[in-house]
């Protein structure tokens, strides 16, 4: 799943020589310097993941294992209210991700957005020393690693780290995280396979509530290759199955007109149903 790139590089910026890129997402509305042969490239997992904060959103966003902040930055075009946090522990992605901020093409996002180096997993005093305090966030997105380790595994390590599962309990520590982080009411959002739809949910537990899941099929009949969920910190909603998001309508590769839509900013795919914090 690849996002609309136009494999530009901005001027200023020689990726070219110094292997990385630098690629157009939302057609151009914001770039992202990304490393050319290595390391996970930004795709449709991220553009998806970012239409799911709410057109209404304002405040302060965390993209957990931002990677380059495809994810967190696509919101924040989309969202001039919107400020971000994108918190990556791969110094070479982290990296990519100060550069991406300091490309002249991205001015118009740069003062809404910084960029932590930690890791997600942190608990208590060492994440809140990390920069991720307790109750600060609105919203909370991330795309986990989401492949089993059982997984073939990619040769590049930069691409298997971002890739594939290193503990078989990631799903609650990134959850638990975004627990602690998120103001009460907060929305948690992130885009995962399907087969771990149990291990979210688990993860979940009492922490968050009415969790909302969306299938992504890439054409009617088949079956769904990724899921969006979203929930609400401290609601006691009951869950919702949505209905699914086509990635492509006919034979050939040419997106949906919805996620084509989606992919580039123009609409998001918010929450159906407004949910109460218990607190």
């Amino acid at each position: 799943m690849q996002a609309d790139r136009r494999g530009a590089t901005p001027p200023g910026e020689d990726a070219s020589s110094s292997g990385f890129t630098v690629d157009a997402f939302h057609n151009g509305g914001f770039f992202l310097v990304q490393p050319e042969g290595s390391g996970h490239r930004a795709g449709m997992d991220a553009m998806l993941l970012a239409a799911t904060v709410p057109e209404s959103a304002r405040g302060l966003l965390a993209d957990l294992g931002a990677g380059a902040g495809a994810a967190g930055l696509a919101a924040a075009a989309r969202l001039p209210d919107l400020e971000v946090v994108l918190i990556e522990r791969a110094s070479v992605m982290a990296d990519c991700a100060r550069r991406t901020l300091q490309l002249a093409e991205n001015a118009h996002l740069a003062a809404r957005a910084r960029v932590i180096e930690a890791d997600v997993a942190l608990q208590g005093d060492r994440r809140r020393a990390a920069g991720l305090e307790d109750c600060r966030y609105d919203y909370v997105i991330m795309n986990p690693p989401f492949n089993s380790g059982r997984d073939r595994k990619t040769p590049d390590p930069l691409k298997s780290e971002a890739h594939a599962m290193e503990f078989g309990d990631l799903f609650e520590r990134w959850l638990r995280t975004a627990s602690a982080i998120l103001k009460p009411g907060g929305q948690v959002s992130l885009i995962a396979r399907p087969e771990s739809l149990s291990d979210i949910l688990i993860a979940m537990g009492k922490r968050f509530g009415g969790a909302e899941i969306t299938p992504i099929c890439p054409r009617p009949g088949d079956d769904a290759i990724r899921i969006l969920v979203t929930a609400i910190k401290g609601s006691r909603a009951r869950l919702g199955l949505r209905d699914r998001i086509l990635i492509h309508e006919g034979a050939g590769n040419d997106f949906s007109t919805q996620m084509n839509d989606l992919a580039n900013g123009r609409t998001a795919w918010p929450r159906r149903v407004k949910t109460r914090s218990s607190k």
